[in-house]
């Protein structure tokens, strides 16, 4: 391998901030910021918004966007134009 070249892995925490959950692993994602971990140690940070600890499909606490179907949306929009002569 060249020298200098390739990225730093180190162990990463990285924290979802949704769901409050921490994943100690093993990255080469770049950060200025650091966080001590429950083990005592101090590593670097980076925060989620959306990880499998919060998403909606993983959770499985998935709502419904539409109350009704796709057939009785379109109905309902275009139901005044079934009764217009042409």
């Amino acid at each position: 391998m060249k020298p200098d070249i390739h990225p730093v892995y180190r162990p990463v925490l990285f924290h979802d901030v949704g769901a409050d959950a921490f994943w100690l692993i093993g990255s080469t994602v770049s950060t200025d910021k650091t966080f001590t971990h429950t083990d005592g140690n101090t590593y670097p940070y980076v925060t989620l918004d959306v990880s499998s600890a919060s998403h909606p499909v993983y959770t499985g606490q998935e709502r419904k966007a539409k109350t009704e179907g796709r057939v009785a949306g379109f109905n309902k929009r275009f139901a005044g134009f079934a009764g217009q002569p042409k």
